[in-house]
């Protein structure tokens, strides 16, 4: 089974990084994807990828919150890391209306200079989007017919906007909410909606810890050594055996991502 999305430069992870990897190789996971957010946790994501070769990628890019950020330089950092081998995706980028924590028109600037950014390179991109499906799809589409591809990362959005996704031939990156009986029923009832050569798993860790498991850690923090039972629930509910599930959704990180095949 394989990661798409650890924030491992979080600095929840500072005092046991090499530990939270190798849980995840004990865990059973071929691979994990780490995410970039800013200029400088994209070179962190990137160092700390470099260090686990074969088994760790980064992504390069600046968070929707960050946009207020972007500029000549970052992009040039951005494009910089962007070029070397172990970055395989442009994000995590896009809109997010729901904080606007920089504003929605400096939020557009920084995604459209990142879709532009990954047309040139030819990278797939690593999608953010928040309270602003019909916005994001918007300024996404012109750019997809040039692009390998993308995922948007950590849905939780409607029903409307996953077929709106789906039918602009988005994958579909599906994280621990759906565990959570509080706010992820909506989402788990979307499950069997989304094809199986479209969906990709995740932890999205430090965050998002699922409230169904047990033994939860009593720091309450995720990491991608629980992405087994995100595996197993997904499966559950979608009818599906899970080592199908796993390997499935596995391919379809590596195909995106254009990744060595399994060992």
């Amino acid at each position: 089974m394989f990661e798409i999305g650890i924030n491992l430069t979080s600095s929840q992870f500072d005092k046991d990084r090499p530990q939270v990897v190798e849980r995840a190789r004990t865990a059973g996971l071929s691979g994990m994807l780490i995410t970039g957010t800013s200029a400088q946790e994209s070179i962190d994501a990137q160092k700390m990828a470099a260090e686990h070769p074969d088994f760790c990628w980064s992504t390069a890019g600046v968070h929707p919150h960050q946009a207020s950020d972007w500029n000549e330089q970052v992009a040039a950092n951005i494009r910089q890391l962007a070029e070397l081998p172990s970055v395989v995706a442009i994000g995590e980028c896009g809109l997010d209306f729901n904080r606007n924590f920089s504003p929605a028109d400096l939020q557009e600037a920084a995604f459209t200079a990142q879709l532009a950014l990954a047309k040139e390179l030819q990278l797939p991109v690593f999608l953010h989007c928040r309270d602003a499906g019909e916005r994001f799809a918007a300024l996404l589409k012109p750019w997809l017919a040039d692009l390998p591809g993308g995922v948007v990362h950590c849905f939780t959005g409607t029903r409307q906007e996953l077929e709106l996704y789906l039918s602009l031939g988005l994958s579909i990156g599906i994280t621990g909410w759906v565990c959570d009986e509080r706010r992820g029923l909506e989402l788990r009832e979307m499950l069997p909606l989304i094809p199986a050569e479209r969906l990709m798993l995740e932890t999205d860790a430090p965050y998002l810890l699922p409230r169904d498991m047990e033994n939860k850690p009593k720091n309450r923090r995720n990491e991608p050594a629980f992405l087994p039972h995100i595996v197993n629930q997904v499966a559950l509910w979608r009818g599906e055996d899970p080592q199908w599930l796993a390997d499935i959704t596995d391919d379809n990180a590596r195909k995106l991502f254009a990744l060595p095949e399994r060992r």
